[in-house]
């Protein structure tokens, strides 16, 4: 299955912000385009982050963009609202 992405505004503004480090925004769409194809591509490292859930109580998960990097970015999302979606909520380095 093919998921859809949805932004939230917080992370279309980060994507946006991506725009002045060429570099950095070209990692951030190669995942999200494996996150699109298979959240669970074993490259991604998706896992639960298992600090937070979502205010509906749905599981947040994390992908990394990058590893082994100081300071690495990952991209935080969950499954839905719809079957076929996954709901981008942050772009930013690791925490």
């Amino acid at each position: 299955m093919i998921f859809r992405l949805a932004f939230t505004d917080e992370s279309k503004e980060q994507l946006e912000a991506l725009k002045k480090d060429p570099a950095k925004l070209k990692k951030v769409k190669k995942c999200l385009g494996l996150l699109q194809k298979d959240p669970k591509y074993p490259g991604l490292n998706s896992h639960k982050y298992r600090v937070m859930k979502t205010e509906d109580g749905k599981d947040i998960w994390e992908s990394y963009v990058e590893n082994n990097t100081p300071a690495a970015w990952r991209v935080f999302w969950h499954y839905g609202p719809s079957e076929d979606q996954l709901t981008i909520f942050s772009i930013t380095q690791h925490p």
